[in-house]
């Protein structure tokens, strides 16, 4: 007699995974749907089965505010109030009249084109739909949470909470207590205590929208009310272009020639190239910060200096160290392909005297000194598109190509812990791509000996490249923790860029096939530990420290070498 055989949380929750990937990418192939059709149902039930650590209380009845906050960080303001969505390629917007909207945590082009009507530009590829479907997947199960609350059974009327609600969003100004009122009947509707209302309320307040926060949850609850008593539903469509682009490295491949341009038009490409896929101030921080500064900063630390330089009311300081930098080499190309990746390109044989806190070796010959490549994080899939490109040889004529010179490649980044804090180092030797059983082993040039010692937990094993950080489950990440797997951490790129290397160094013979690779990773959240997660609000400056500290380890070698 067979035994029944049980599935444990954590294959449930890979099911969910794989379900919604498999929907998404139907959807996109189909061209549109309705949140509140059959395959809307199929996301939402996927995603309430997964239960991602980032979304909370997702699954209740009562409203999750920190998904909502973290959502709403990473889509168009104004898209709650959008019957349709529709999700584009780079099809010429920002040559019209339209004004683009960008979401404060993501780097996309996004246009109102009507009162229904919002236009997301995808350029970032499908990890990019996938992040903006998820989000709005939540949106409409809290959407629908708020319909179902208000609405009165059988009928087309509301509750009384929700009439006062409507009337106070349809002010142009509130007095304080018109405003608590109407708080206080938020607070009944959502299921949540009046006083997380209020500080809610005052983070999402801005000088030009002072009630964001009721016209938000009053819009979320118009649309979902309105589909259930008119009929007037809400869709989702792709663009006929975007579906055609998506995969074809459009944008990557845009982006990638005009930086070989640029090498090639300063004479660069036969010197070592060391590129560093990191942020925009802390490789030109770390270079030239100390000297551009030293009069303003004369009985300071490294780090006090860095702490100063991230302070946002502190722009002259980074004014001064950018025009140090320029005068030293620094060559910036500001993206225009839509790939929303910039880039620094720093030429250490145009150093002047004592300009750079790093020193060479003296026997470095002029043809030799390395040039320091720095792009921008790219976003999920995106890293294979634009590192492919790039490692490519650069075609000048036609059968005549000229191939990078690459020395090193490096990641530093962001990434999510499973044993630790912020601000944590993570020093990865091979990535797993969830979903899937494809595993991407390697040299790393770091290793946790580089950073002990500096009052940090520093962690060294395998990481996962999610398919999504907004859908990261606990039992999941545990399973991936506790097991023969060793894993340390989780983030979005690993794989896409190990997998864009080992084809160019080790198949397509495009770069030298001992190119020296290295990967750092400082913590954002701990996943793990509930009010650690990545809604739980940004690293402030506790990120400072590790940031710099992976930089000077990573120049050290480079300068070394």
């Amino acid at each position: 007699m067979s035994k029944t055989v049980n599935t444990t949380r954590a294959q449930e929750s890979t099911n969910a995974i794989e379900r919604l990937y498999i929907t998404m990418r139907h959807l996109f192939n189909r061209g549109f749907y309705k949140p509140s059709g059959v395959s809307g149902a199929a996301l939402r039930q996927s995603l309430l089965q997964l239960r991602p650590e980032i979304y909370g209380s997702i699954a209740d009845e009562k409203a999750e505010l920190n998904g909502l906050m973290y959502v709403l960080e990473r889509l168009p303001e104004g898209i709650e109030q959008c019957r349709f969505i529709n999700l584009t390629s780079d099809e010429g917007y920002a040559g019209s009249q339209f004004k683009p909207i960008i979401p404060p945590k993501r780097r996309r082009n996004c246009y109102r084109i009507d009162d229904e009507q919002m236009n997301i530009e995808i350029t970032r590829g499908r990890s990019d739909i996938y992040d903006i479907l998820t989000h709005l997947t939540f949106l409409f199960i809290e959407s629908e949470k708020l319909s179902n609350k208000v609405l009165i059974e059988d009928t087309d009327k509301t509750v009384r909470d929700w009439v006062k609600l409507e009337e106070a969003a349809q002010k142009e100004e509130l007095t304080q207590l018109e405003r608590e009122v109407a708080l206080i009947h938020v607070a009944n509707i959502l299921g949540r205590p009046f006083i997380e209302i209020m500080a809610v309320h005052k983070q999402l307040s801005t000088a030009t929208e002072p009630e964001r926060f009721i016209k938000i949850i009053y819009w979320l609850g118009k649309l979902a009310i309105e589909e259930e008593t008119t009929g007037n539903k809400r869709a989702i469509t792709f663009s006929p272009m975007l579906r055609e682009r998506l995969g074809h490295h459009i944008h990557g491949e845009r982006w990638a020639n005009r930086i070989k341009e640029t090498l090639m038009e300063n004479g660069l490409m036969k010197r070592p190239i060391h590129i560093i896929s990191a942020n925009m101030h802390s490789v030109m921080n770390s270079l030239f910060a100390q000297k551009a500064l030293s009069k303003s900063f004369k009985s300071k630390s490294k780090l006090e200096i860095y702490e100063a330089l991230s302070i946002p009311k502190n722009s002259n300081l980074r004014e001064k160290v950018i025009a140090h930098a320029k005068k030293n080499g620094m060559i910036s190309i500001d993206d225009v392909s839509g790939t929303n990746i910039d880039v620094q390109i720093f030429d250490m044989a145009k150093l002047d005297n004592n300009a750079c806190c790093y020193d060479m070796p003296l026997s470095c010959p002029e043809s030799e000194k390395p040039i320091i490549f720095v792009m921008d994080y790219a976003f999920g899939e995106q890293a294979y598109e634009t590192i492919d490109e790039l490692l490519k040889p650069y075609g000048i004529k036609k059968n005549q190509e000229v191939f990078l010179n690459v020395a090193s490649i490096t990641i530093m980044g962001k990434a999510g812990i499973l044993e630790g804090g912020k601000g944590d180092i993570m020093i990865p030797d091979a990535h797993i791509f969830e979903g899937t059983a494809d595993n991407y082993p390697f040299i790393n040039e770091l290793s946790k000996e580089d950073f002990e010692g500096n009052g940090l937990k520093v962690l060294q094993g395998a990481m996962v490249t999610v398919l999504g950080t907004s859908l990261q489950n606990r039992d999941i990440l545990k399973f991936f923790h506790e097991s023969t797997w060793n894993v340390i951490g989780l983030e979005m790129e690993g794989v896409h860029y190990q997998k864009a290397i080992q084809s160019a160094s080790k198949i397509r013979k495009s770069i030298r096939e001992d190119v020296k690779v290295r990967y750092a990773y400082y913590a954002s959240d701990n996943p793990l530990e509930t009010g650690s997660t990545l809604a739980s609000g940004g690293l402030g400056t506790t990120g400072v420290k590790p940031t710099y500290l992976i930089t000077d380890k990573i120049l050290t070698q480079i300068f070394n070498s």
